[in-house]
């Protein structure tokens, strides 16, 4: 049985992320970037889109295709319609989860289900090992009520996507990669903790106020990524709040340790296999 050493990962490095555009020209800030990808392994890539803006979405993400990985979409606010080339179909709502495993190949397309009001949400892309890349393409819609939540006596409420909380497991499991995706909300002056096996990579992402981290009180502003490190004496994370709320997703996984080779929406071991799925995307084959 493992026994916590219950001390708390620091903050290693904070990201601001970049400003960009995707698919059809939906505005939104990439905070993992490519260039992060080794060091967040299991996770490629993870985008943070907010805007009441119609012209910032309304474009959308038109049929696109995709190889090698799995897209985990979070809403928090708006509605946006999936379809695929599996045939699958389903509506993404506030507080709803799309959990799809590209595996060797699908197109689909992404497309608002509405004409105002604010869209946000989270998308991110979660590597899968070299022998599972050529599975059968799945995909899951979760609608919010199908998200386990838990509140602590301090009132922090945590939502468990995936993983598991104080015995509580998410609505996803997956073996390989066993990512921890919790939506964590703290009141002014409350703190949470979480244990995280000290060799998974893992970060925190504040997308309202502003939150502490560490027996440092390391402060990890809005719309930041901190990334924590990874001790081996480490292998808990720590999270305060100060004199106002904070909502952050923490994120952790195990690492593939495997070589990544990407271009655009593939995601395979070699540039031989990137290649191959080049030409079965132009040959029809995805």
């Amino acid at each position: 049985m493992t026994q916590w050493r219950r001390t708390p990962r620091e903050i290693e490095r904070l990201v601001n992320g970049m400003l960009t555009s995707d698919g059809a020209g939906v505005k939104l800030l990439r905070v993992l970037t490519q260039d992060l990808q080794q060091r967040l392994d299991p996770f490629l890539m993870l985008d943070y889109f907010h805007s009441d803006k119609p012209d910032d979405y309304l474009a959308g993400f038109p049929d696109h295709p995709h190889r090698g990985f799995e897209t985990v979409t979070y809403m928090l606010a708006g509605r946006m319609r999936h379809r695929d080339s599996a045939g699958n179909e389903g509506l993404l709502g506030p507080g709803g989860v799309q959990w799809m495993t590209t595996g060797r190949g699908l197109v689909h397309s992404e497309l608002p289900e509405q004409e105002e009001g604010l869209m946000q949400g989270f998308q991110l892309w979660v590597n899968l090992p070299g022998k599972n890349k050529m599975v059968a393409p799945s995909y899951r819609d979760i609608p919010a009520t199908g998200i386990p939540s838990i509140t602590t006596d301090t009132g922090v409420t945590v939502r468990v996507i995936a993983g598991e909380v104080d015995g509580v497991k998410g609505a996803v499991q997956k073996p390989d990669t066993e990512p921890l995706y919790l939506d964590v909300h703290l009141p002014a002056g409350t703190v949470f903790e979480q244990a995280l096996p000290h060799d998974f990579n893992s970060f925190v992402y504040v997308y309202e106020g502003v939150a502490l981290v560490g027996q440092n009180m390391q402060v990890v502003n809005t719309k930041q990524m901190g990334i924590l490190e990874n001790r081996p004496d480490a292998d808990r994370v720590r999270i305060s709040a100060g004199s106002s709320a904070v909502r952050l997703l923490l994120i952790a996984g195990k690492p593939l340790r495997e070589s990544i080779a990407q271009w655009g929406p593939f995601v395979m071991n070699t540039r031989e296999e990137v290649m191959r799925a080049v030409e079965d995307f132009h040959a029809g084959r995805i």
